[in-house]
């Protein structure tokens, strides 16, 4: 397998990004740079380190020059999952530099020892702690409930101060959506799987419309919308599917918030280098404004009306005996 960083990592440019991976030679793993400047979102770190950890250490390698931007790497963990030495001395970290770095979740002591390192060190407000505390929960049950992975949810974060923005990413190599989805609800492809699981109400463990009491089928909605609503992207990937929510563009009034994921501004392909497993990241601008605040309830209005609307069409269908 092989896995580039250039120097237009962010999440907007995603899809380049997945474009360039080559999953052959599935038991080693090089990694390669631009060779004078790079930019490596949350998504595309923890996705490269989900990689390492499954092929093992001793099977991952950092190949040719690393631009002293590659420093990141360093301070976010990725050459201690691989077999080459950093070539960056150890220097203490900006008072700007505000990231948690790659951590491997495998149970809920896990997730919320890494919650509680998290919070302190991007000195968000009481309401933001909040957010981001769901949103990296929502995405860690989603790995522990349904992906059974034996090397559980790869996560980072990446807070930056001059726009106030958290960027998180969360990746496993576990079952993936398709398979995930197929007990319950059978789709034909990774696409119609991925487009199932941005669907409110629709859950690996259940047929039931609107999910069940422990599990709503409503997590990836959720954080896609409060994406949308602070006006960033959001990415899904899983098999051959790939979908990057558009950032909504300020100049119009605040966004509507849609049930079906297709109704959202974004792309998508069916045609992706395949990934065993599944990878979620976010975009969050954490200004306080009247859209945050009445976040919750719109999304939660949003959801019950799309519970309603499939539960209508549902019953409405012909019924052949």
């Amino acid at each position: 397998m092989r896995v580039h960083f250039n120097n237009q990592g962010n999440l907007r440019n995603f899809r380049s990004f997945v474009e360039s991976l080559d999953f052959s030679e599935p038991q080693k793993l090089e990694i390669t740079t631009h060779d004078k400047w790079i930019t490596v979102h949350p998504a595309n770190l923890v996705l490269t380190a989900a990689l390492a950890i499954k092929v093992g250490r001793s099977n991952s390698v950092i190949l040719g020059k690393v631009p002293d931007t590659g420093r990141y790497l360093d301070r976010m963990g990725l050459y201690k999952l691989t077999k080459t030495k950093s070539p960056f001395e150890y220097r203490e970290k900006e008072p700007a530099g505000r990231f948690v770095p790659l951590s491997v979740i495998r149970t809920a002591e896990d997730q919320s020892r890494f919650i509680a390192d998290m919070i302190p060190l991007l000195h968000l407000s009481e309401e933001n702690a909040t957010i981001v505390k769901y949103v990296i929960g929502e995405l860690v049950r989603n790995v522990l409930e349904h992906a059974k992975a034996s090397e559980g949810a790869i996560v980072a974060a990446q807070y930056y101060r001059k726009t106030n923005r958290v960027s998180i990413g969360i990746c496993d190599t576990g079952i993936g959506l398709w398979k995930s989805l197929q007990t319950y609800w059978s789709p034909k492809t990774d696409a119609e799987a991925l487009n199932l699981a941005l669907t409110p109400g629709v859950t690996g463990t259940t047929r039931r419309e609107g999910g069940s009491s422990e599990n709503a089928g409503a997590g990836l909605f959720f954080i896609k919308s409060i994406a949308k609503i602070t006006r960033n992207y959001f990415a899904i990937y899983s098999g051959s599917a790939e979908y990057t929510l558009h950032k909504h563009d300020k100049r119009v009034s605040a966004p509507r918030l849609f049930a079906d994921p297709a109704q959202d501004p974004h792309n998508e392909t069916g045609d992706a280098p395949s990934l065993n497993g599944t990878l979620v990241a976010v975009d969050i601008t954490l200004d306080e404004t009247p859209e945050l605040k009445q976040l919750l309830t719109g999304i939660g209005e949003v959801y019950d009306r799309a519970i309603r609307e499939r539960k209508r069409v549902k019953y409405h269908e012909p019924r052949f005996i």
